[in-house]
């Protein structure tokens, strides 16, 4: 019996795959790691294959043609066993005492056959440069070691959102709310951690800093200068999240507000990254994208539009840009991201 499937989607992952690999096969036989090689033109295949080779009961190596990071996410899911489901990217790893204490608490709910959707645990900035790790928990926000629902939830700080790095779901409850991520398309993985929010009916958090999230490459694609590159594929997951849900229909009043949060957040990025871009047509592209919240869901379009952040992105003019702008690069220093 698998316990939690691991995927690791690659491509050209050869020079960091390892240790990412190397962390996950510290859970033994309860483990399962699925490498997604997506069409790597490096020796990533290879490395794949030599793990699956020495552990053949634990390391399944897939190999696929290139389709993007959330297609390689689809396939892992399609080919895990476990009763549950955790992504972990390829330049990233875990922690070995963390990762025996979540084994240990999903044992419980298996072997005692109770339903819990969603795993979260903390996880770590591991930003080239800092000596300081930052450490984004949610002891103040989440019931620590006990089941619960959305209902129980306090109110997340600005930077505490929860993201694919800290969540683990059960894989049946993804299999059934039908999750399939877009081809080709970076930063899916906020559609990933947002669409299954209201299918997930019980929750439990362990104060355990179990992900290690790497920050730092210069080609990695939450680099700013990147994210402005691809500025069309973040309008479309921001567009796609926004068309998920009306959420005056989401029940739970907790979850409903954590979810315009969530938006709002999206919205910013996106807003920011038009702006920062200094080009015209992208700043043409915002004004869309607002008229789009506007047109798909008018009362939360309002909540954020007249929020904080929807205000600051909004400001009128060259001067109300550069005041965004600065607002930006104040919380990007103090939250900490890219």
């Amino acid at each position: 019996m698998k316990y939690i499937s691991f995927a690791i989607p690659c491509y050209n992952s050869e020079a960091y795959m390892e240790k990412a690999i190397n962390s996950i096969l510290e859970g033994g036989e309860d483990v399962e790691i699925i490498v997604v090689n997506d069409g790597s033109k490096d020796g990533t295949q290879k490395i794949a294959e030599r793990y699956a080779a020495k552990y053949p009961t634990i390391v399944k190596a897939v190999n696929k043609e290139n389709g993007g990071h959330g297609d390689a996410v689809n396939c892992g899911l399609a080919h895990a066993t476990g009763h549950y489901f955790k992504v972990v990217d390829s330049d990233d790893w875990v922690d070995k005492d963390s990762l025996m204490k979540i084994l240990e608490a999903v044992k419980g709910f298996v072997d005692t056959d109770t339903q819990v959707d969603m795993v979260i645990a903390n996880y770590v900035y591991e930003k080239v440069g800092m000596t300081k790790k930052k450490v984004i928990r949610y002891d103040n926000v989440l019931p620590e070691n006990q089941i619960f629902r959305w209902d129980d939830i306090g109110r997340f700080h600005l930077d505490q959102y929860i993201l694919m790095h800290s969540v683990i779901y059960r894989t049946e409850m993804l299999r059934l709310c039908q999750l399939e991520l877009p081809k080709h398309t970076f930063y899916v993985d906020n559609i990933y951690v947002y669409y299954p929010l209201p299918h997930v009916r019980t929750l439990y958090y362990l104060n355990v800093d179990f992900y290690r999230y790497f920050i730092g490459r210069e080609d990695q694609s939450v680099n700013e200068k990147v994210m402005i590159s691809r500025i069309d594929q973040q309008l479309f997951v921001t567009r796609t999240m926004i068309a998920m849900y009306e959420l005056k229909m989401i029940t739970s009043k907790k979850l409903r507000k954590y979810m315009i949060n969530y938006l709002a957040i999206m919205m910013t990025v996106s807003s920011i990254l038009c702006i920062r871009s200094k080009k015209p047509e992208n700043l043409v592209k915002k004004k869309e994208l607002w008229a789009y919240l506007k047109k798909k869901d008018y009362k939360t379009y309002l909540k954020i539009r007249y929020g904080i952040l929807g205000q600051t992105m909004n400001l009128p003019g060259r001067p109300g840009r550069k005041v965004s702008s600065l607002a930006y690069s104040v919380a990007r220093r103090l939250i900490g991201f890219n």
